[in-house]
């Protein structure tokens, strides 16, 4: 298989400087201002998003070293396969992000509820669409139990 190879479209910021004390998911970051600076080459693509209330972040999680096929989650003290958590170290490092777009001036997006670390590599950004988007959920796995603690875990395991 050839390499793939992705670009940054441009960086996050956010007042997170450290891993130490992030929340370890949008919910716990609430409220939280942060903003996206685009490269200008990327710039003509921030057309039009302005009418959007909520954007979707594709992003690399640019500090996260090599990776385990099983982890054990900050939500819970069982080890469980990679693919069935949120964890930063996988074999592809992206995280993903929903955001709410609060404004677009020239190569600058301002976003509330920011839960990336500062300087993180930007991806792409995509519009959030509850029509397209929204699912009927079933089940969440072993996160069924934990789940309502996620907007007041930090990164560094404390309650908010």
């Amino acid at each position: 298989m050839s390499d793939i190879i992705y670009r940054a479209i441009g960086i996050i910021h956010s007042p997170y400087k450290d891993i130490r004390g992030m929340p370890i998911q949008p919910t716990g970051a609430v409220g939280i201002d942060g903003y996206l600076e685009i490269y200008p080459e990327y710039g003509d693509g921030l057309k039009d998003l302005e009418g959007f209330s909520h954007i979707i972040l594709l992003y690399h999680f640019h500090l996260a070293k090599g990776y385990s096929l099983t982890v054990k989650p900050f939500l819970d003290p069982e080890e469980r396969g990679l693919f069935s958590t949120r964890a930063p170290k996988r074999p592809n490092p992206i995280g993903i992000s929903v955001v709410r777009l609060t404004g677009v001036k020239e190569n600058r997006v301002n976003v509330k509820d920011m839960d990336v670390l500062d300087g993180t590599p930007l991806l792409d950004i995509k519009p959030y669409v509850p029509e397209f988007d929204h699912r009927e959920v079933r089940g969440t796995g072993w996160l069924t139990k934990t789940a309502a603690d996620v907007s007041e875990k930090r990164s560094d395991g404390r309650f908010g």
